[in-house]
């Protein structure tokens, strides 16, 4: 049986895997893999047109893993394609697998002057230990197990294994060695550090820095040169651990001792929405083996946005390190919780019925409309410009609703549907592909490297589920299964499955657990690890989630998309931000971080160092759900008050702001979450906008903000989607919106309520 076309499945995931399954086991019979596959009136493509590069096949991985779908935009990915990995940034500590054996570093911060005349933060690892079987050559990395934070790398040479585990937070490197001794290499001469410790455990400083080798007891450490030792490891006991410490005072020595032992063998994230007090609990849960002694369970370091302000933690935390993302606390403990509050959005803002410039607004909308259809095609022609430039087009067709001019609100919807569906059909260059061995979709024509090396899919399917639920808010029929929405859950399983170690796609694609924030690097390639640039985007796509999966009554997909747009705001706020004073250096003098890597931070952009776009890319898209970025007006001002110094730097060193009021819609918008009135002397209704905005949005957004005031966060709902707004008099606005079927009655924390239909946004004073 040949397959020249594309075959029509009734429901989505699985009869798609069941195809592919079949396809695939039936080489053998002569059967020919399908290259399509038919999702509703959508059509998924399952090999690349012809001169389309194929998604990269991560097989740096152990037999155990390699069905598995690949987890890419992770901390370490890399270790799956590069023979020669990058840095594992898991911090305190910074490892590197090399043909050698394993470095291991307690990176120290390095100030380091930019072109632009500012200064970058890094923590560089420098290669400080090297921990070596002394039998036989290390093998090949690989790797071999994934948990929520947690990894292990495989070394093995053919019956010789050697294996090592490392965690986010976790300060030691835990190893197994199937037979001999370990080497240790020490990058300078190093000092036995003083004290009475165990034979076993040998405390050293070496580059300033205390660290400690944990081996079995009965193990015989030997100085064979000033840089090399040997642990004799007793027969049968194959395992080892190394720390880096705070200091090497003799109680800490002593702490590190008794948790050297409790190796992870599991990590695991869980969370909980509740509603009621618009929380989201967090979880996190380390499970450890016990190699020798009592079981004093593991040794975790907190990072700043796990312990700032947590109440749940308080007196419990020692120690601390200073790292790239501030200081990171140590806790004796198995598990710990974070408490975040939701603060919720709307889909969208009512009318403006009362302004002075509502004629402004009139003329804005009409020039938008006449331009709508050239609005798609302003900038690029791949899937991260088209899901932006589909997603302007519905944020202006809001205000037309909103305003009452539903001629122009149902031409911008067909503008929008008709183009989607191009897409989704699949029929010239732009397409989806669901590469099942690696378990990704991948979309044509190629942009910023989005196919070779697997980068931004929240930032870009993010956008493509929000113009899907947007149109699915007027249109239900429009995401049915045998229509479109077929389409939108397989884009949405690529970047939110929530199902660990499955073959079909990754567990939280983008998103780092711990970090508490994504990755948009999908396949690290810089010795400073991984990256994200925009963490406005990465909001965006959760806050994408949090919609589709109310629309479509998936609640728990609903409650994920809560739990990671709270989380990523959390850390935005220190890494990005850095709104609490607890992560920038001092000699850190701009205002954000705009590129956060694993171990370094900037103030520039991938494609240029023009300083509007560098602050800009971490406020845009400016939706509803941009509300957090007035969490703290004052901070707001401070940041847009550089950009007239600093766009003099860029002057000075011989370039120009071209056009000089590049993006003043999304800093006029940014300002008014702090200011309205404020905002609004920013704005220029002739002046340039940022191509994923358009006038009409921007205006009637700033008008919203006026009319409502800034956003005010002391006050919550008990539904998932509502805003609270509070103007210079003390008036407080609220909305909320019900998504379902059935009226809702909304409780707001200080004693508000509102009725709320099916399908409507409500608004009370």
């Amino acid at each position: 049986m040949r397959h020249n076309q594309a075959l029509r499945l009734t429901s989505l995931l699985p009869s798609l895997f069941a195809l592919l399954a079949f396809a695939m086991s039936s080489v053998a019979m002569a059967q020919v893999m399908p290259k399509t596959a038919q999702l509703g009136e959508g059509v998924m493509h399952l090999v690349p047109k012809k001169g389309d590069r194929p998604v990269p096949k991560a097989n740096l991985r152990t037999d155990d893993i390699l069905s598995m779908a690949a987890p890419t935009a992770q901390w370490y990915t890399a270790l799956m394609f590069h023979k020669e990995p990058e840095v594992l940034y898991a911090m305190p500590l910074a490892v590197k697998a090399t043909p050698r054996g394993v470095e291991v570093s307690l990176p120290s911060k390095n100030v380091v002057p930019s072109p632009r005349r500012d200064v970058e933060i890094h923590y560089l690892h420098k290669p400080t230990l090297l921990l070596a079987p002394a039998n036989f050559e290390p093998g090949q990395s690989k790797l071999a197990k994934v948990r929520d934070w947690s990894i292990d790398v495989s070394m093995d040479r053919n019956e010789n294994h050697f294996r090592f585990t490392l965690a986010h937070g976790h300060p030691y490197v835990s190893f197994h060695l199937s037979s001999g001794d370990v080497r240790l290499t020490l990058a300078e001469e190093g000092y036995r550090i003083a004290g009475a410790t165990p034979a076993h455990v040998l405390p050293l400083r070496v580059s300033g820095k205390p660290y400690a080798v944990f081996a079995p007891t009965g193990t015989e450490w030997v100085k064979e040169s000033p840089t090399e030792w040997r642990g004799k490891l007793p027969k049968g006991k194959g395992y080892f651990s190394v720390a880096g410490m705070p200091d090497d005072r003799a109680e800490t020595l002593a702490l590190f001792t008794k948790h050297a032992y409790a190796f992870i063998d599991d990590t695991r994230v869980d969370w909980k929405v509740d509603l009621d007090r618009s929380k989201v609990l967090t979880t996190f849960t380390a499970v450890t083996k016990t190699m020798e002694g009592a079981d004093h369970g593991p040794l975790l370091g907190l990072y700043p946005h796990q312990w700032f302000r947590n109440h749940l933690v308080q007196g419990s935390l020692g120690a601390s390190y200073d790292t790239i993302r501030g200081a990171i606390k140590l806790l004796p403990a198995a598990q710990f919780q974070t408490e975040l509050t939701y603060n919720g959005f709307v889909p969208y803002w009512p009318g403006v019925s009362e302004s002075p410039h509502l004629s402004d607004l009139q003329e804005v909308m009409g020039l938008d409309l006449r331009r709508a259809r050239k609005m798609l095609l302003e900038e690029g022609k791949g899937p991260y410009w088209q899901g932006k430039c589909l997603h302007r087009i519905l944020k202006m067709m809001e205000v037309f609703e909103q305003q009452g001019d539903m001629q122009g609100r149902d031409k911008l919807l067909a503008i929008a549907k008709e183009r989607a569906a191009e897409w989704f059909r699949g029929e010239g260059k732009s397409y989806f592909l669901w590469d099942s061995s690696q378990g990704a979709i991948a979309s044509y024509p190629e942009e910023y490297y989005f196919v070779e090396q697997m980068n931004d899919h929240h930032f870009v399917y993010g956008y493509w589920i929000r113009v899907a639920a947007d149109i699915a808010l007027r249109d239900p029929s429009w995401i049915a299964k045998d229509k479109w929405g077929s389409m939108i859950d397989i884009l949405v399983r690529d970047i939110a499955t929530l199902e660990r170690n499955g073959t079909d796609f990754p567990f939280l694609r983008n998103f780092d657990p711990y970090e508490g924030h994504s990755w948009a690097a999908g396949i690290p390639q810089d010795p400073f690890g991984s990256n994200q640039e925009s963490s406005s985007e990465a909001v965006n796509a959760w806050a994408a989630l949090i919609l589709w999966g109310e629309i479509t009554g998936n609640t728990k997909l609903r409650d994920a998309g809560i739990y990671l747009y709270t989380n990523e705001i959390n850390s935005l706020s220190h890494y990005w931000f850095d709104l609490y004073g607890q992560v920038f250096a001092p000699e850190y003098k701009s205002a954000e971080a705009s590129i956060v890597f694993a171990g370094k931070y900037v103030h520039n952009t991938w494609w240029t160092s023009e300083p509007r776009q560098i602050k800009g890319i971490n406020f845009l898209p400016i939706t509803t759900a941009s509300t957090y970025l007035g969490r703290d007006p004052q901070y707001i001002k401070r940041s847009l008050g550089t950009l007239e110094a600093e766009s003099k730097i860029y002057k000075d060193r011989g370039f120009n702001v071209d056009p000089p009021d590049m993006w003043q819609d999304i800093f006029a918008q940014t300002m008014a979450l702090a200011d309205p009135d404020e905002g609004l002397k920013w704005w220029n209704k002739w002046g340039t906008y940022e191509l994923g905005d358009t006038r009409t949005h921007a205006l009637h957004y700033m008008l919203s903000l006026q009319a409502m005031g800034t956003p005010d966060f002391e006050v919550t709902a008990n539904t998932v989607f509502y805003s609270v707004f509070k103007d210079k008099e003390g008036k407080r606005t609220y909305l909320a919106f019900n998504a379902g079927s059935a009226p809702i009655e909304v409780k707001f924390s200080d004693g508000q309520t509102m009725t709320v239909a099916p399908g409507t946004l409500e608004k009370k004073k």
